[in-house]
């Protein structure tokens, strides 16, 4: 392309501060280094993790940063030694990478790359820690590795998936992080066997996600546990056939589940970060053959309690990242499953502006009127 090696300026959206809205700037994007790729975004959608780290409340704050990573876009160019990408492939960037060549990337077991494994604290390339974006010279912070609320972007190689080119970037783009952290929760961990019941904590994207695994799997009962009874109507479109809220029973709510379902759950998938959803969700599984599977991010000074008889009575629990997915061998797959018309991206894009509109993206979110919300870049 005609843009190979040169610095290009486009648009962005730009997060100066901590919780102030974005601000759409003119940014430089430098050609990528070795092993880096940089692509076009097509489409960007808003993820809870993007407004999490833009409010910066229980983190390090890394500012000026262009956030982002929920994305499809297509190669423009590629830095040296890269061979499984070339300009014009359609890729999907992932804020968590793989290798190919850690013990982590060689397990079957195990998608959590030692060298590119999620960096929250990070905001330049692992390369020669050099950001690739300025603004009239001034750096810009990357955001886990993907920074995709701006036209261009440049991301390790390890960091694509390279899909299908016939599929709709504008739906398959959620699949960079949310859907296929719960759905993978589901169907790759938990694995529900046809008939069985399933418990959900937590009906946000990737709760929803999760149930979605379940309700694929085969589930007989889907049982959706939320604070918020708003969230039953919608649930109902992914298999959610129950539905507690907790603040509606005088006894902690893993009892209540376990009186429901005749002495406890198959499986159950929790997808809050509350440690005592955590808890919950461990408790309320069958003796003898119950899994839970944990998927939230906890705070920093959660502890996990539990009698240690709820081992040695043959509960399992388990803990997954990113859906126990690895980026670049399993995410077309995952693509695949979407254009056999076996998954239904669709239902869980409740809203779609054009990129000038990111604030309202994230007003939709806070407000918790959005699942996703997924942004056209060139409107």
């Amino acid at each position: 392309m005609a843009t190979a090696g040169k610095v290009i300026k486009c648009k962005a959206a730009v997060a100066w501060e901590a919780g102030k809205p974005l601000s759409i700037e003119e940014v430089e994007v430098a050609p990528p280094q070795a092993m880096e790729v940089r692509v076009k975004i097509l489409y960007t959608a808003l993820c809870h993790t993007d407004v999490y780290f833009w409010e910066a409340k229980g983190q390090t704050p890394v500012f000026p940063r262009i956030l982002g990573h929920e994305a499809g876009g297509i190669v423009e160019s590629v830095g040296e030694g890269v061979t499984e990408l070339a300009p014009g492939d359609h890729v999907l960037p992932v804020f968590t990478g793989e290798c190919k060549e850690c013990d982590h990337c060689k397990s079957e077991e195990s998608n959590m790359c030692d060298l590119l494994r999620i960096n929250v604290d990070r905001g330049v390339m692992i390369g020669d820690g050099k950001s690739r974006f300025t603004i009239k010279g001034k750096p810009i912070f990357h955001f886990v590795g993907t920074s995709t609320f701006s036209e261009y972007t440049v991301i390790h190689v390890g960091c694509l998936a390279k899909i299908n080119p016939e599929a709709p970037l504008d739906k398959v783009c959620i699949l960079s992080c949310g859907f296929s952290t719960g759905f993978g929760a589901t169907v790759n961990v938990a694995k529900p066997k046809k008939g069985q019941t399933v418990a959900i904590f937590g009906l946000g994207a990737v709760g929803l996600a999760a149930m979605e695994g379940a309700r694929l799997s085969g589930a007989s009962r889907i049982i959706g546990v939320d604070l918020n009874p708003a969230k039953f109507e919608q649930a109902k479109k992914f298999g959610c056939t129950d539905f507690v809220n907790p603040k509606d029973h005088s006894k902690p709510v893993h009892e209540v589940l376990i009186e429901m379902t005749n002495g406890g759950l198959d499986r159950a998938v929790e997808c809050t970060g509350n440690i005592n959803a955590m808890i919950s969700c461990f408790e309320c599984v069958h003796d003898g053959w119950g899994v839970a599977v944990l998927v939230g991010v906890p705070t920093k000074d959660d502890v996990f309690k539990t009698h240690p008889m709820n081992f040695l009575n043959e509960k399992t629990l388990k803990g997954t990242f990113f859906g126990n997915y690895k980026p670049r061998t399993d995410l077309p797959n995952v693509v695949v499953l979407y254009m056999k018309k076996e998954l239904e991206l669709e239902k869980f894009i409740t809203h779609s502006v054009p990129f000038s509109e990111i604030n309202t993206a994230f007003d939709l979110m806070l407000k918790g009127e959005s699942l996703r919300c997924v942004m056209r870049m060139d409107e």
